[in-house]
């Protein structure tokens, strides 16, 4: 067993090949076959990488899911193939986030996924990841900003930080540091 993460339209349906598949809460769903290109069901290790087949939290929905059964492994990114998952929790932006962090803490020298910013990033579709030396992130009302901190020379990421935009405590289109104070970008 495996614990991975997986994006799904708003109703628990995925479409792979022109295929729909609806997926069912509290109970294993199971395929024959996994084949990371062809059949099984689909996940990844990596929380950012789903939301490279959906990319729209307003339109998508994203789980911490256990696979199972027969495995197979995607060199693309970190997705998988599985012939059973079970559906677990659901997760908000601020789990999402977390999540994301705790695989780059896990796989500190494995490639970035293409959604992690380096030094700098703006929140887009309500989250950002950075990571470098110095993070710094800024976003709009209700965005979730998730630091890595990393020593450059070693890639080893030393402290990791989750900050909401609340309007409060953490403002609107301002740059802030892993600590949640503000900073200039740059």
């Amino acid at each position: 067993m495996l614990i991975a993460f997986k994006g799904f339209d708003k109703d628990l349906t995925c479409t792979n090949r022109g295929n729909t598949y609806q997926y069912r809460l509290g109970m294993w769903n199971e395929e024959d076959k996994a084949n990371c290109g062809i059949n099984g069901m689909h996940c990844a290790e990596n929380p950012l990488d789903c939301l490279s087949y959906y990319p729209d939290w307003d339109r998508a929905v994203y789980y911490m899911v256990v696979a199972d059964g027969d495995i197979d492994e995607d060199a693309y990114d970190s997705k998988i193939s599985c012939t059973r998952l079970r559906l677990i929790k659901k997760l908000d932006k601020g789990e999402f986030v977390a999540h994301s962090l705790k695989y780059l803490l896990d796989h500190p020298f494995r490639k970035n996924n293409h959604l992690v910013c380096l030094n700098q990033g703006v929140a887009k579709n309500g989250i950002v990841i950075v990571r470098g030396e110095n993070p710094v992130a800024k976003g709009a009302i209700g965005d979730v900003l998730g630091f890595a901190k990393e020593v450059r020379s070693q890639s080893e990421i030393t402290e990791i930080g989750i900050h909401a935009v609340d309007g409060k405590e953490i403002l609107p289109d301002t740059w802030y540091s892993i600590n949640g104070k503000i900073r200039k970008a740059g």
